[in-house]
């Protein structure tokens, strides 16, 4: 076991590369990624044993083929990034992703809706897609993004209680395409905020090891980064 101490983060945590690494969602979301760039994250999640890889709805497939018989779960993203699409659309996206082989969704919350104060339409989509992913075979695992830079704090703890009673199994902060990223202070709100049954996922500008396990202590469960394979590095440097 590796005891990791972060002079500039002043914490200290326990943690080996594997521990490390089945906490983080091995992401390649930019718009220009290609086939090869697929593979080869599926090839360092399987070498590094991430969690899982989280790729664009267009890759599911390729992704699924790559990763069949491992541990590593495919996710992909449903009505990213700016969650305004119709609650139809999003519907569909989703069950087309678990068809593809998708096991975990990444779904941007009705932000339109959220920041008008229709909350009751905001977790009837939620329901809608939660249920879907709980027929699935294996069920599937649904993170909703609430956008938190976009959020006033009221906002933020009023969605993840919504995230919660709508079915799904994370509330994650970001898409990393919004204004901001995962924050420490928005981590430590949605972890008091959520029940206990509702994981956090932190997600946006992770790319370097103290900020990962700052925000590991600060209550997240799970770390979307593209910089995974960077952090593992830097914890086997530093150890």
């Amino acid at each position: 076991m590796l005891h990791f101490t972060s002079a500039c983060a002043k914490i200290q945590v326990r943690m080996n590369r594997l521990e490390l690494a089945r906490r983080i969602d091995h992401t390649l979301l930019r718009p220009t990624g290609t086939y090869a760039d697929v593979v080869r994250l599926c090839e360092e999640a399987l070498q590094y044993r991430f969690a899982s890889v989280c790729v664009q709805p267009c890759w599911v497939e390729l992704a699924a083929r790559q990763l069949a018989g491992s541990d590593v779960a495919v996710g992909t993203v449903v009505g990213f990034p700016l969650g305004a699409n119709m609650p139809s659309v999003k519907l569909y996206e989703a069950e087309q992703a678990l068809a593809a082989g998708a096991t975990e969704l990444d779904m941007v919350i009705a932000l339109p809706a959220l920041k008008s104060g229709d909350w009751r339409a905001v977790r009837h989509e939620i329901e809608q897609i939660a249920c879907l992913c709980r027929s699935a075979q294996p069920p599937a695992v649904l993170k909703v993004i609430i956008e938190c830079c976009y959020l006033t704090q009221e906002e933020k703890i009023r969605a993840t209680h919504v995230v919660a009673e709508a079915g799904a199994d994370f509330v994650k902060t970001s898409t990393g395409f919004g204004e901001g990223g995962a924050t420490l202070e928005d981590v430590r709100l949605l972890r008091a905020a959520a029940p206990s049954h509702l994981k956090v996922k932190a997600a946006g500008g992770i790319r370097t090891l103290s900020l990962a396990l700052e925000l590991l202590q600060a209550g997240a469960d799970r770390l979307g980064t593209s910089s995974g394979v960077a952090l593992l590095q830097q914890l086997e440097e530093e150890g």
